[in-house]
């Protein structure tokens, strides 16, 4: 997760270096940052999920919708082999 959040700052800067500083810029880049960190945090918990930690406020139907996926998962990987 860090490396691709580190990917987008460096791509974020090179961004503002090309295009001119404008306060619209700004404001766009303080807007975005709070929604990419809350959709970093959003994989995070799914990968715990994923890992079996922190199942304890899923509901009945998160909990089901985990075990589909997984199921789904290890169909995929039984196909390729």
């Amino acid at each position: 997760m860090e490396s691709i959040l580190e990917r987008y700052e460096r791509c974020s800067y090179l961004e503002q270096q090309l295009v001119p500083n404008g306060s619209e810029h700004q404001e766009s880049w303080s807007l975005e940052h709070p929604k990419l960190m809350a959709r970093v945090e959003i994989l995070q918990r799914n990968l715990r999920n994923y890992a079996g930690q922190e199942l304890d406020p899923l509901s009945l139907k998160e909990l089901q919708y985990l075990e589909q996926q997984i199921d789904t998962a290890l169909k995929r990987i039984r196909s390729r082999k």
